[in-house]
């Protein structure tokens, strides 16, 4: 179920573009810019800092030719910028920019531009259009790091819950321990060999790359995953050291804390919390935020453990009931800084991916909530029932105790208190004596009554509800934590719109005539929404035969509709202009997922019309 639940949550999430926190400030030259001699160097200036790969920068000239670069490096030592020089004889025309660096929250991010020498020219060199990561290696990516949160719970909410609820047999929780613990490790070592080919866009195959992992070990995303290697080997040691303990020492308990502390800094160090507003405070945040998520969830994993063995007292669940009761308002506390910090606004939450992803999350989190409400009612009523249990037993069968052998009366004595003989109390009997027939006990107690036996099955039905519905909300967390947060958003559009560079939609539609009885008439058309907001917006629109090069096609036409307002279709009235379609004005007067269709005719007869969805922002 958790296996078909995360594959589940993947395809949700999708493998497309990864969303980060970085968004280009400037560029010099600028895109578009025409110059009348050649520039010595390119930079770019972002809005936080970036790391910066060997294809930073690669240049293309007119003719599609690879332009040969120095290194990318900071100018001046400035985090937040990537420069590269260019050769001397750059030639004239029209030369295409890709670039490519890790945002500070560890999400690659990637675009292009043009500039062009003397005049512009025509060009073999294509914008890449395609997601900025290989869609096999983002999908492994999403994986490991779904598989790190749920160890992570697993492995520090199992521990706490041994540590703070103190249940008298701890050695059906000791698989939970190892499973989270090799879980944890597996998936770390895959993240940090995914490291190098997540950030250059490469294929599966370049995980094994030596070059690579080196280069990964350089900087703050694959340091700290190596960190967390560490600090798990750390937690294997402590663990076969108490192994064959019940109770952990004071030492034993302070050294847990603090690798499960680190564990969780290798989460903020690297991540949506390392960048932004107030990085030390919103890294004590997501560390506390992720330890009580651990404590909480993990710890249910336990406690369904132990009621499906028959082996959890009534004071343990009441424990761990005012455990979770805590880990909720960390969880609360932390999670609404955590919301307005990556909102920034109210209007965010549903106008952005963030926001919208936020809003699942917070549903999730309601339900698990009321499962919650619902599990600490039932453990009420075990406490209670357990409770009145030991007084009637206490009182109606002193005659019965008074009959019985001394060797029996000390194994019933024990049973009653709750204590067994693993707990340090010597329970000695004859050899040839039987042993004494409990059915159904809890940690060795006393014999469970109907009115327990019906507590317990509807306690470890509730506490399957809330585990199930935990899975989704870590799914939900692994998502939102690979989304660019609404403020960065507002940010980014902000500074793009500051320093003129294009805020623009880029849509590809691929067309396919052959079934028309036109064969080999297939291909894309790419159109640019310049910038892709209400109001005027020019029209670019380039057509791509099915070996990726430019195509010409006779008949080119484009409409816009907004069917829940009842507006359009609106023509947008393209016309060739050499190589490329455009209109310089389309007004599209409101916000909204606007339908776009687009004709392609290749011939007299032969056409098609295909349509998309393009979201028009204010």
């Amino acid at each position: 179920m958790l296996l078909g639940t995360t594959v589940l949550l993947l395809l949700l999430g999708g493998a497309g573009q990864a969303s980060a926190h970085a968004a280009l400030r400037g560029a010099d030259p600028a895109d578009g810019a025409v110059l009348k001699t050649a520039p010595r160097s390119i930079t770019l200036t972002f809005t936080e800092s970036v790391g910066l790969i060997d294809d930073t920068f690669r240049v293309f000239d007119p003719g599609n030719g690879r332009v040969e670069t120095g290194d990318a490096q900071h100018v001046d030592g400035r985090s937040d910028t990537a420069r590269v020089t260019l050769p001397p004889k750059l030639g004239t025309g029209t030369f295409t920019v890709a670039w490519r660096v890790v945002s500070a929250d560890s999400h690659p991010i990637a675009g292009a531009f043009t500039f062009s020498v003397g005049a512009p020219s025509a060009t073999l060199a294509t914008v890449p259009s395609g997601p900025v990561e290989d869609p096999a290696v983002a999908g492994l990516h999403k994986l490991g790091r779904y598989l790190a949160y749920g160890a992570a719970a697993l492995l520090i909410g199992t521990a706490a819950f041994v540590a703070l609820c103190r249940p008298p047999d701890v050695r059906p929780l000791r698989g939970l321990l190892v499973a989270g613990w090799w879980t944890f490790t597996a998936s770390t070592v895959l993240l940090l060999l995914l490291r190098a080919p997540y950030e250059t866009g490469a294929g599966p195959a370049q995980a094994l790359d030596p070059s690579g992992l080196a280069r990964t070990l350089t900087g703050r995303p694959g340091i700290a995953l190596a960190a967390r290697l560490l600090l798990l080997a750390a937690a294997a040691a402590l663990l076969l050291r108490q192994r064959g303990r019940v109770r952990p020492t004071r030492a034993t308990a302070v050294t847990g804390i603090a690798l499960a502390v680190g564990l969780a800094l290798t989460w903020a160090a690297a991540e949506h919390a390392s960048a932004g507003i107030q990085v030390p405070a919103a890294m004590a945040s997501s560390v506390l935020h992720l330890l009580a998520m651990a404590v909480w969830l993990g710890g249910l994993t336990a406690l369904l453990t132990l009621l499906r063995h028959g082996t959890l007292p009534a004071p343990v669940a009441a424990r761990f009931s005012r455990l979770a009761t805590l880990s909720v308002t960390v969880l609360a506390v932390t999670g609404v800084y955590q919301a307005w910090r990556g909102l920034g606004t109210l209007d965010a939450l549903t106008e952005t991916t963030y926001g919208r992803t936020l809003l699942a999350k917070l549903a999730a989190v309601g339900l698990l909530l009321l499962a919650g409400a619902w599990s600490r009612q039932w453990t009420g009523r075990l406490v209670r029932t357990g409770a009145e249990d030991t007084q009637v037993t206490d009182v109606t069968h002193d005659e019965e105790e008074a009959e019985m052998p001394e060797n029996q009366l000390v194994v019933k004595a024990a049973a009653v208190v709750g204590v067994s003989a693993k707990e340090g109390v010597a329970v000695r009997t004859p050899a040839d004596a039987p042993a004494p027939r409990v059915e159904d006990r809890s940690a060795d107690g006393p014999p469970l009554t109907p009115a327990e036996h019906a507590h317990r099955r509807a306690l470890r039905r509730s506490v399957l509800a809330e585990v199930v519905v935990s899975v989704v909300v870590l799914g939900l967390t692994t998502v939102l934590t690979g989304t660019l947060p609404g403020r960065a958003q507002a940010e980014a559009a902000t500074s793009e719109q500051a320093v003129g560079l294009p805020v623009a939609s880029v849509t590809t539609v691929p067309f396919d005539m052959r079934s028309a009885g036109a064969p080999g008439a297939r291909g894309t058309v790419q159109i640019t929404l310049d910038p892709g907001r209400v109001g005027e917006n020019s029209v670019q629109a380039v057509v791509y035969g099915p070996d990726g090069g430019f195509a010409t096609v006779p008949e080119l036409r484009l409409s816009f509709g907004l069917p829940g307002q009842d507006i359009g279709p609106l023509d947008a009235k393209i016309t060739d202009r050499g190589g490329y379609w455009a209109a310089d004005a389309v007004n599209l007067p409101l916000p909204g997922a606007w339908e776009m269709s687009v004709t392609v005719r290749a011939s007299e007869i032969d056409q098609v019309t295909e349509t998309k969805t393009v979201r028009i922002t204010r």
